[in-house]
């Protein structure tokens, strides 16, 4: 995808399976009840999430009330979470988890069936017009390179080239809270300039580059 084309290159690129120092970190203050490293944490990992669920329920809202409940899961959990674990793959089993729950409620609900079925067959329509999806494409590319400099510096860094936030501070020179708040920006600058199909198209590309 032209996403690459935002990416710089690097001679020593991020290993992302391996254990994030800062994120040790934070789950060890997040294990002290620490609501600032919470918020760390959701703002590296939900945008990830909420594409993978979307992709799975067919439903911003859906997607978005089970995103909230599994996040509701780890701060309540949190005293249990192992700091030299990784997080990724513990938040990805428990949003199968909160999908599969989900279906399964609904699993003997006859509209429901027909109307999670259409959704799919709507879905495989869209994507087979390719022309629809390069118009698409290039407008997510557009509204990314249309972000604030600095704003569209921090995006690329952290959520095309996985970079941490340790790593994004040492090289723009700015605090963890201005990163968050470039990221909270750009997510809602992106989210109002993009359509829904558009928007869903993103998630769904940061959401394969990170989790592949």
């Amino acid at each position: 995808m032209a996403f690459n084309q935002l990416k710089n290159n690097s001679r020593c690129p991020v290993k992302r399976d391996d254990l994030d120092p800062e994120e040790k970190s934070l789950l060890l203050q997040l294990k002290q009840g620490d609501y600032y490293a919470f918020t760390q944490l959701y703002h590296r990992y939900s945008l990830r999430l909420l594409g993978r669920i979307v992709r799975l329920v067919k439903s911003e809202e859906v997607a978005e009330e089970l995103l909230q409940n599994l996040f509701v899961k780890i701060w309540e959990k949190r005293e249990q979470i192992d700091p030299d674990k990784l997080l990724k793959p513990f938040l990805f089993t428990i949003a199968h988890n909160l999908v599969y729950d989900h279906f399964r409620k609904l699993a003997q609900n006859e509209r429901f069936r027909n109307e999670f079925i259409q959704s799919y067959a709507e879905g495989y329509k869209h994507i087979e017009e390719e022309l629809v999806y390069k118009q698409s494409e290039e407008k997510i590319m557009d509204a990314i390179k249309s972000l604030p400099p600095q704003c569209q510096r921090v995006f690329v860094l952290f959520k095309i080239e996985g970079k941490s936030y340790a790593e994004i501070c040492e090289l723009l020179n700015i605090s963890k809270s201005t990163v968050n708040n470039h990221l909270t920006k750009a997510n809602a600058l992106l989210k109002q300039n993009l359509s829904l199909f558009q928007y869903y198209i993103l998630i769904a590309f940061l959401f394969l580059a990170e989790y592949f």
